[in-house]
């Protein structure tokens, strides 16, 4: 099965309020370096790319890829979703918007081909992609192992993190799991951070919600200490409105992949190597030049990361 990255916000209805968040990329300006938590025994790693700006960087600078060959493409036909802000949706104009889109026009430029991007509904978008009707699919799908069966993937150019959030209030800082032992957290029932938390905070009083919203609320409130959960959705959600400030993340990012992935590629039909080496290509010399950065930040000025 194809899938989106696990990020749920409320769709249209939030769409403007999210757009609030462009005149607010200063807030990163200041932003402590990044550190990636690979596991829940805090074995912290740093992440490539701008790191002080807490901007994903999954690309090893010691191990540049070789120029591919581009002699053989010509245009890139591009296809995204619909409806999934902020990384696709329709602009103001009609036409295709969001990380994504941005994401493919830079990598055109930098390739120097020509590009188009059509917008198609999520599910119709792998059948397309077989059909010939487009060459690369850039709709965050996640890299599964069912995915692989049917299409092939660039390297992974964003993950959705899980984060602590805590009341601004609150004298938490440390993370770790010796150190919240008796600590109360949200969570949402029957997740892969629910299982998580579980697994690795063994000492902690896990409180499971039927919804975001409810275990959002809890924090909120003051039922829990932290809340547990998908740090895109979660900066979209402290970056709002509803939030009304209440609450800041704490620690680093968990991307332990066995629960949250393996990230998120572009993705080309299968056997495709011209494309997706030429893919893998430009978005990491868009990382190398500081670009990628740019673009995240624009989006993401309380980044999940």
């Amino acid at each position: 099965m194809i899938e989106r990255a696990k990020y749920h916000p409320q769709r249209a209805a939030a769409t403007t309020r999210l757009w609030h968040w462009a005149g607010a990329r200063a807030l990163l300006a200041g932003m402590a370096a990044l550190t990636v938590v690979a596991s829940a025994d805090t074995a912290a790693a740093q992440s490539g790319g701008d790191a002080a700006a807490g901007v994903p960087g999954f690309w090893d600078p010691r191990r540049r890829p070789e120029r591919p060959d581009l002699t053989r493409i010509s245009i890139i036909r591009f296809l995204t979703e619909i409806d999934y802000p902020p990384f696709n949706y329709p602009g103001p104009d009609g036409n295709p918007a969001g990380f994504n889109v941005d994401l493919a026009r830079l990598i055109c430029e930098e390739l120097k081909v020509n590009c188009t991007v059509q917008m198609r509904r999520f599910d119709t978008l792998i059948d397309s992609l077989a059909e010939n009707r487009g060459d690369a699919v850039i709709a965050s799908l996640a890299v599964t192992r069912d995915a692989r069966r049917r299409i092939d993937f660039t390297d992974p150019y964003y993950r959705s993190p899980a984060r602590f959030v805590a009341r601004r209030d609150s004298t938490i800082e440390d993370v770790r799991p010796e150190r919240l032992e008796g600590r109360k957290v949200a969570t949402v029932a029957r997740t892969a951070h629910e299982a998580f938390l579980r697994a690795f905070f063994t000492e902690v009083e896990v409180l499971a919600y039927p919804s975001a919203e409810a275990a959002r609320e809890a924090l909120r409130r003051g039922e829990v200490d932290l809340l547990f959960g998908d740090g895109i959705a979660l900066a979209f959600w402290l970056n709002g409105t509803d939030s009304a400030g209440c609450c800041a993340f704490k620690g680093g990012p968990f991307t332990e992949s066995r629960y949250f992935g393996e990230g998120i590629g572009i993705a080309v039909r299968r056997g495709n190597e011209t494309l997706r080496l030429a893919l893998n290509w430009g978005v990491f010399r868009l990382w190398e030049k500081g670009q990628f950065t740019d673009l995240w930040l624009r989006y993401f000025p309380i980044s999940p990361f």
